[in-house]
């Protein structure tokens, strides 16, 4: 066990399941660095101790691929090229506030792991949307539920011609290990988005994390694929839910999620059309 039991997490935050995953594949020689968000609570916890077994670095939301890139030039001027540096993040840290730092560690292709656990909001600071956040989800900065659709991130750092990236979830435990077993295997920058969901935050029943991750991906709200040196490839599940009749309808996924309890049919058709059209995008992309 890499992460221990005993930490600050929500009942049902699929975070420490998700790091302890992660580190049993990363090993030891693994060094994370973690901007604010959820995670530097959890990681940061003065009363239970700190829960990781390898070595911490605390940054400012901004800061973490710049420290990371430093921490990973730092290791191979030691001649230890066997670690692997991994900045941990959230969507606000990752998509909106550290995406400066994050596109220019992805264009001067930094050898480092970035994984990016997504609760599509900012969650630590009291459920306020981000540009992660999906159409119609509520938060307490969009009351009547969020007008715009979800930033595509990992399509926009595959733009920057990074050796790999992937999509992941919690859900598909078996997918996401074997997607970071392969990143840690590349040198230089590797991306992975991994679908968290926020039992607080998307208000649902602590008890339903994994079912409600494993929807996102059944109704094709989150496909799992993977982008290595340019090459698309959908994985797991995914894998034939080009075919449309295979997809649970959308709203299969929102019936659970006090956040879209506002949403109208108009929306909830809205949502389903966004959807639709993403897997036509996606089925042009598996013929390249």
């Amino acid at each position: 066990m890499m992460f221990l039991r005993g930490n600050a997490a929500c009942p049902g935050c699929p975070i420490p399941k998700e790091l302890d995953a992660l580190l049993e594949v990363t090993g030891k020689k693994t060094v994370l660095v973690v901007p604010a968000s959820c995670t530097s609570v959890i990681l940061g916890d003065t009363q239970g101790g700190q829960p990781s077994t390898v070595p911490v670095i605390h940054s400012a939301f901004a800061a973490a691929p710049a420290i990371a890139s430093g921490v990973a030039a730092s290791l191979r001027m030691r001649g230890e090229e066997d670690a692997t540096v991994v900045v941990w993040a959230g969507d606000g840290g990752t998509g909106d506030i550290g995406f400066a730092s994050l596109s220019g560690a992805a264009e001067r292709n930094e050898n480092i792991l970035y994984v990016c656990y997504d609760n599509e909001a900012y969650m630590n600071t009291g459920i306020q949307r981000s540009g992660l956040t999906p159409y119609g989800a509520w938060t307490t900065t969009t009351p009547s539920g969020k007008k715009e659709f979800k930033k595509p991130l990992p399509l926009i750092v595959a733009e920057h011609r990074v050796p790999y990236v992937a999509t992941a979830s919690i859900a598909y435990l078996n997918d996401y290990q074997s997607k970071v077993r392969k990143a840690k295997s590349i040198k230089g920058f590797r991306y992975i988005h991994l679908l968290s969901p926020c039992p607080p935050g998307w208000r649902f029943d602590a008890g339903l994390t994994v079912e409600i991750a494993k929807l996102a991906v059944e109704t094709g709200v989150w496909p799992l694929y993977e982008i290595e040196n340019g090459e698309f490839r959908l994985t797991s599940i995914s894998k034939v839910l080009v075919d449309k009749s295979k997809r649970k309808p959308v709203e299969a996924y929102l019936r659970y999620q006090g956040r879209f309890s506002k949403m109208t049919p108009e929306e909830v058709k809205a949502l389903q059309d966004y959807v639709d059209k993403m897997w036509e995008e996606i089925r042009e992309m598996t013929k390249k």
